[in-house]
């Protein structure tokens, strides 16, 4: 996918809504006008994917005219090429697009954090999230990059007397969003059964995102999911944003979901071996499982930090939502102290100042996300902290916790510094969780991270790792081996092992994207930094609106924006069209080629 400009004209939008007295033939019509792709469809819709309107017409072919909308939204003149406009249908509101002389209308809000895609960025056949990265398909609606589980409604589109006009199912209109249509198991089993054709080891983004895949590209044979953690799976990434939110608020599927795509789900389950040869996997608990495909996508474990006094009560490393929930009534009113300047521990020593009395940031650089975005980032970023009453302790170490009846009370530091401390946060990074695949037979690198191939395919047949424990071929990067640990990058990675557990040879081809949020404020970031030996920044870093462009040897491998939106989106849809930005490009200060004014 590469960039797409377009030079639009203001439009004047005009509704007109009108009540339909009968059902329509355009109910077997796709989108854009072509035969409804149900009829050549498998039932999980592998051969074509399908809106929640097409779905209803098919499950339900008595559907009731008052369940549909019909809107005049504009004028064939009033969109140009390469434009989208967000109109209003009376009952909700949707995404007109023009493409190629064609329109087409899906969702307008991103299904992940319902970011409006009006500004985001349209190119080839798709819309790409202004918040973070997600892609979905314009014809279709469906997802095809990452991050988010669920796809847009498509609705109809028909010209009649240059006026265009869009019918929808008032549903759709409302949810704007869309689950792919999956099969079932049809394998007679029952849950004591000791053998699984797939086993997921994992249910972070990238172990639910296979599972799914595997049920909506017709897989129908056995799939379990287990997971050491109690929960179904959740957002992660709000941990660490939004302490007090629990793990139903949080929670990515219910079980309902599970069971009705018979995705079976083993929670509080651990796994101590796993042996390649026998294609077994051994839980705690001493439950033995045979599979035939298995996925490892076990995620990350916090690095312990060394230091006196590990008896002490109420430190945390925030790893569940029940540690973010404790952690947030500990801080009311009360001294906080947050160790590390990662990513979790800044969004975390931002979520507590309006509730603790105080804020303790200690690092062992000098600058925060130094490494990451570069001095000059990492100091406006820190400045924005200080003015929100956070207090950095620099260059420093802990070397101590001390307690009161077993409470925490203080920590120290190894330059003698002493901290009122109520609570404490340790965010000092993470490494993979693959200690249990230790005698397994899969390959592991020195760090413990799991080698793949651009197919997710470990060194062991019919094993597959994704997420956190892996390094992968980068394809923007010359297929360096990397490691990136990002929400959405897990999602790709579940997405191309289901395709290649069924066969359907994939090779993973993405942008890694991320983003932050802090004080209401979001960094957002595409690429891949490592290694960069210049930062090109555009913008007022003082203001907080920028943009920064990462360099090495006169070449731009990554960007980060805060308030600049969609420039990252932008770029992204640059870098994975396979087109390189050179330095030169970015240093003039002219980025009216990246960004779209097109949209509003």
């Amino acid at each position: 996918m590469g960039g797409c400009l377009s030079k639009p004209k203001p439009v004047e939008v005009k509704v007109e809504l009108s009540l339909l007295e009968k059902e329509k033939e355009a109910d077997v019509m796709s989108p854009n006008g072509k035969v409804s792709p149900f009829s050549d469809c498998r039932p999980n819709g592998a051969l074509g994917h399908c809106s929640d309107e097409d779905t209803s017409a098919m499950l339900r072919p008595y559907h009731k005219p008052r369940d549909y909308v019909e809107a005049s939204v504009c004028h064939v003149k009033d969109l140009e090429n390469g434009q989208m406009r967000e109109v209003d249908l009376g009952s909700g509101r949707a995404l007109l697009i023009k493409e190629h002389g064609e329109f087409s209308a899906i969702g307008h809000k991103c299904p992940h954090y319902g970011a409006p895609l009006v500004k985001g960025v349209l190119s080839k056949g798709y819309v790409r999230c202004p918040w973070h990265g997600a892609c979905f398909n314009i014809a279709t609606g469906d997802i095809e990059d990452f991050p988010g589980l669920d796809s847009l409604p498509t609705f109809q589109v028909r010209v009649e007397k240059d006026k265009v006009i869009i019918r929808a199912n008032k549903q759709a209109l409302q949810s704007q969003k869309r689950t792919k249509a999956m099969s079932r198991c049809s394998a007679v089993i029952n849950s004591s059964t000791s053998f699984s054709h797939v086993l997921i080891i994992g249910a972070g983004p990238a172990g639910l995102v296979c599972g799914e895949t595997l049920r909506q590209e017709g897989f129908t044979d056995r799939i379990v999911m287990c997971t050491m953690d109690k929960h179904l799976p959740y957002d992660r990434p709000k941990l660490s944003k939004s302490l007090e939110s629990t793990a139903e608020q949080l929670r990515l599927r219910s079980m309902e979901f599970f069971q009705t795509h018979d995705i079976e789900l083993l929670t509080e389950k651990e796994v101590v071996s796993v042996d390649v040869r026998t294609k077994t996997v051994t839980f705690q608990d001493g439950l033995k499982m045979e599979y035939r495909k298995l996925l490892v996508a076990t995620g990350s474990r916090p690095k312990p930090l060394n230091y006196k006094g590990k008896d002490v009560g109420n430190v945390f490393y925030l790893r569940t939502p029940e540690d973010a929930n404790s952690i947030a009534r500990l801080a009311n009113n009360k001294n906080a102290v947050i160790v590390g300047t990662s990513f979790i521990g800044m969004e975390v020593a931002a979520a507590l100042t309006d509730k603790a009395h105080s804020v303790s940031v200690i690092g062992i650089e000098a600058i925060p996300f130094r490494k990451s975005l570069g001095e000059k980032v990492g100091k406006a970023i820190m400045k924005m902290f200080e003015t929100n009453r956070v207090k950095f302790y620099m260059q420093n170490e802990v070397s101590e916790m001390r307690g009161h009846h077993g409470q925490l009370k203080e920590v120290v530091l190894k330059s003698g510094k002493v901290l009122r401390a109520d609570v404490c946060v340790i965010g000092t990074g993470a490494g993979p969780a693959t200690s249990f695949l230790k005698q397994s037979g899969v390959h592991m690198d020195s760090k413990g991270f799991i080698p793949v191939s651009k197919t997710m395919q470990t060194n062991a047949e019919g094993v597959f790792a994704g997420g956190d424990v892996v390094t992968f071929p980068l394809s923007t990067r010359s297929n360096k081996k990397a490691n990136i640990s990002h929400w959405q990058m897990a999602h790709v990675h579940g997405r191309i092992a289901a395709l290649n557990m069924m066969g359907t040879t994939t090779e993973i081809k993405t942008v890694p994207y991320f983003w932050t949020a802090m004080f209401g404020k979001s960094i957002r970031y595409a690429g891949y930094g490592e290694g960069f030996d210049d930062v090109i920044i555009q913008g007022d870093l003082d203001e907080l609106k920028f943009v920064a462009f990462y360099t090495k040897n006169e070449e731009v491998i990554a960007v980060a924006s805060m308030n600049y939106d969609p420039i990252v989106s932008r770029v992204a849809e640059v870098f994975g069209s396979g087109k390189t930005i050179k330095k030169r490009d970015v240093e003039t200060g002219d980025m009216s080629w990246l960004i779209d004014k097109g949209t509003q």
